[in-house]
């Protein structure tokens, strides 16, 4: 019998992973271990910046009115989830990276970039240096309490595990990690969740569709 998949991520996200896992036949479990909200953020002069780099959908969701004064930057981002998100608020998407943010950032300035602003959340992975000019944190994400069976009931489960954060956070919870299969979006997500879990895997590219295939194979 096919293993429930475990969704992690805050919502909106949760319940659109969530739909897509119920509608490709699949039993979901929706457990959001953290809560997006947004942050006050000053918008910087544009003409300073060659460059957007996205790393999280949820920065062009939670970013607010600021967000269109800076429309005329080319957006490089990660994954096809965050460069989706940024072609609907009107963004020229020139790059989607696929494998993590330092490749992103490598690849943003194989292509010239020299002066990028980074919009990102309150916790992230890139930080000022190279050609990253500024970062700007436009949204934080807070761990949501779980309750005891809420964790116990991941036993049995393909858990996915969309960034290192997650994964760390998920280790807490749960009480025995070799009850569980993760499924990782990345190799820093995967890392983030250490060691002893039943079976770890790791998408073949970082973004939500590939992180599903793999959940359904490992639930399989």
């Amino acid at each position: 019998m096919s293993r429930p998949i475990a969704i992690l991520r805050p919502e909106p996200g949760n319940r659109i992973t969530a739909a897509a896992i119920e509608g490709r036949g699949r039993v979901a479990i929706r457990l959001p271990l953290f809560a997006t909200r947004s942050l006050a953020w000053t918008v910087p002069d544009p003409n300073a910046f060659d460059a957007l780099i996205l790393t999280s959908a949820n920065a062009v969701r939670l970013a607010g009115d600021g967000l269109q004064m800076l429309r005329g930057l080319p957006v490089h981002a990660v994954g096809e989830a965050t460069a989706s998100a940024a072609r609907r608020a009107h963004f020229d998407v020139v790059s989607v990276g696929q494998a993590g943010a330092a490749a992103l950032v490598a690849q943003a300035q194989a292509a010239g970039v020299r002066h990028a602003l980074h919009l990102a959340g309150q916790e992230r992975t890139l930080d000022i240096g190279g050609i990253i000019a500024a970062v700007l944190p436009v949204y934080a994400s807070e761990p949501l309490p779980i309750r005891p069976e809420a964790a116990t009931a991941l036993g049995g489960s393909v858990a996915l595990v969309q960034s290192a954060r997650a994964g760390a956070r998920l280790a807490e919870i749960v009480a025995d990690r070799g009850a569980i299969l993760l499924a990782a979006i990345s190799e820093a997500a995967a890392a983030g969740a250490g060691g002893g879990w039943r079976a770890t895997a790791i998408a073949a590219r970082p973004d939500t569709e590939a992180l599903i295939d793999l959940a359904i194979a490992l639930a399989d």
